[in-house]
């Protein structure tokens, strides 16, 4: 459906119609809930506080996942509802503003991928040393070992990668594209970790009790923006604005 954000009958009423939006975090139970749509005047993309009791405003929760279940997903559908003037944040004008709420949520996305990989390296180490075959530890498996090592590598560059893009943020010089890089390779690498993990524990590694279970943190790799959507990002930085987004 179109999204759309027009003037009510009252100029200090926006009416909002027409939109659908999912994977909204928390929207079944929060107070307010800051919806982006495009005014049908301008077309720029501005952003709106909804009340969770305004008339036309509904919020289902999604059911039934795979991981990120602390967090309660909805859809929200919002036909005619109607928002003072005041709701309205003032200083988001442009999609550009949108942008920049982005660039802050990727880069604690990408940390998280940084706290997965370790976290899933330390289960697997300490596994490797108990786990005994043949009469002696699988850590001592040169296999092993190898899987060991390009967790730790994958973790280890991560996280020099996010230091710096924290050292970027404290001076106020980060961009878009420096936190959807790190977005899209932590938790490429991430994902790529757990793997060697799970396959490190053998047929255990799908077994709850033994942890590994928890790690396999698909949600992370594919919310803020896929990596596809990172690279398109990155991309256009690098190659001085030429943009491979559909037009």
């Amino acid at each position: 459906m179109t999204d759309s954000a027009t003037k009510a009958t009252s100029p200090s009423l926006l009416r909002l119609d027409n939109i659908i939006r999912r994977w909204i975090g928390n929207a079944t139970f929060a107070d307010l809930v800051v919806v982006w749509a495009r005014d049908a005047e301008t077309q720029h993309v501005l952003g709106f506080v909804v009340e969770k009791d305004t008339p036309g405003f509904t919020a289902t929760k999604i059911e039934n996942k795979m991981a990120l279940r602390i967090v309660q997903n909805a859809d929200i559908v919002l036909d005619g509802c109607r928002v003072p003037e005041a709701n309205r944040l003032q200083n988001a004008n442009s999609f550009k503003d949108t942008a920049k709420i982005l660039r802050q949520t990727r880069s604690g996305v990408a940390w998280q991928a940084v706290g997965v990989m370790f976290g899933a390296y330390e289960i697997a180490l300490k596994y490797a040393k108990e786990r005994e075959q043949f009469g002696r530890p699988i850590g001592g498996f040169q296999l092993v070992q190898d899987l060991l090592v390009k967790m730790l590598g994958n973790a280890t560059a991560s996280c020099g990668m996010m230091t710096r893009l924290a050292q970027l943020q404290d001076s106020g010089v980060y961009r878009d594209e420096q936190s959807a890089l790190a977005k899209a390779y932590c938790t490429v690498r991430m994902r790529e970790s757990v793997g060697w993990a799970r396959e490190l524990l053998a047929g255990n590694g799908i077994v709850l009790d033994y942890k590994i279970g928890r790690f396999v943190a698909e949600a992370i790799y594919s919310y803020e923006g896929t990596r596809e959507i990172q690279t398109l990002i990155v991309g256009r930085a690098v190659t001085g604005g030429l943009s491979a987004f559909v037009r």
